[in-house]
């Protein structure tokens, strides 16, 4: 199986709206951008819907500031008869400088559904 196809990444400008006081990404704006693309990493891979079973583990280990970039890059790692795995590690980048640092990283479970909301195998098992 070729995991290289669930790769999903985007980018993401922190705006005002995105911060806290502190002019820093609020988490759950953090958790949302690396849900998206765990989904959408899970989703090419498996071509089909996925949804949110769990998050196994988030650590935020640095704050994005207002006006920097979100990266967010997601890979499958693993895949089971409904599931994926997926890592998500997200980087604060500096547009001018383009210097890069890992911020946040996390392990998402994504589950594969039939068109009732099922659980429904990643790959056919026929």
């Amino acid at each position: 199986m070729d995991l290289s196809k669930g790769v999903a990444n985007s980018i993401h400008l922190v705006m005002p709206n995105d911060t806290n006081p502190k002019g820093t990404l609020f988490g759950g704006k953090g958790l949302e951008w690396m849900d998206i693309a765990a989904g959408m990493a899970a989703a090419r891979l498996g071509r089909q819907t996925v949804v949110t079973a769990s998050i196994e583990r988030v650590d935020f280990k640095v704050p994005i500031q207002w006006g920097e970039m979100a990266v967010v890059e997601a890979q499958v790692e693993s895949v089971g008869r409904t599931s994926m795995k997926v890592r998500v590690d997200m980087y604060r980048e500096n547009a001018i400088t383009s210097a890069r640092q890992l911020c946040t990283t996390g392990v998402f479970t994504m589950v594969a559904i039939d068109e009732t909301g099922r659980p429904t195998p990643v790959f056919d098992e026929g």
